[in-house]
């Protein structure tokens, strides 16, 4: 309980820090609806466990998902963010489409923070920002990714991006999910 408390305060910290100074920037990447997804294997965390052999690109050809990319655990705006998420999984299973969030924190990190707040999703973790830096997601001045969210679908190609993706009042939510609906 003391090591969340004490996470928490540290991201929110320093989330603060870098909005008052407004760095921003992410990479100069920019990739488009068609690209196809760059190659990529992240360890994950659940409630449950942590796998250090994680996930790859590789492993979910055939298939549907979001790559939803986030600052930081523990913070206001991605808590947000992961709860709605949380909130409408059915609606994500009916599609048949699975959710993958993605950020630099620890897995460690991503476990408490699903186990606190009940997500149940794999939260990847990029501690390394390779595939940040790929996806142009990556802040460089800050070390963190901005909030981006990605559709693949089955042929590993983009059917969805939002490099802008926003908590603040449900419209980017509501616009990936008829997103999701349209190409099902």
């Amino acid at each position: 309980m003391l090591l969340r408390k004490v996470c928490s305060l540290i991201s929110k910290a320093v989330l603060v820090f870098f909005v008052l100074i407004n760095i921003s920037i992410a990479e100069e990447i920019v990739l488009k609806v068609g690209d196809t997804v760059p190659a990529f294997k992240l360890p994950y965390a659940t409630q449950e466990k942590v796998d250090f052999d994680g996930i790859s690109s590789e492993d979910l050809k055939g298939s549907r998902y979001v790559l939803a990319f986030y600052p930081a655990d523990w913070s206001g705006g991605c808590t947000t963010e992961m709860c709605n998420f949380r909130d409408s999984i059915t609606a994500f299973t009916k599609l048949d489409v699975e959710v993958y969030p993605v950020s630099g924190d620890y897995i460690f990190s991503h476990q408490a923070w699903a186990q606190h707040h009940n997500l149940p999703f794999k939260l990847l973790g990029d501690h390394t920002r390779e595939f940040g830096k790929k996806m142009g997601v990556y802040m460089p001045d800050n070390g963190m990714m901005s909030r981006s969210v990605f559709v693949v679908g089955p042929d590993g190609k983009f059917e969805f991006i939002n490099y802008e993706y926003s908590v603040k009042d449900g419209k980017d939510f509501e616009e990936l999910k008829k997103a999701l609906e349209k190409s099902e």
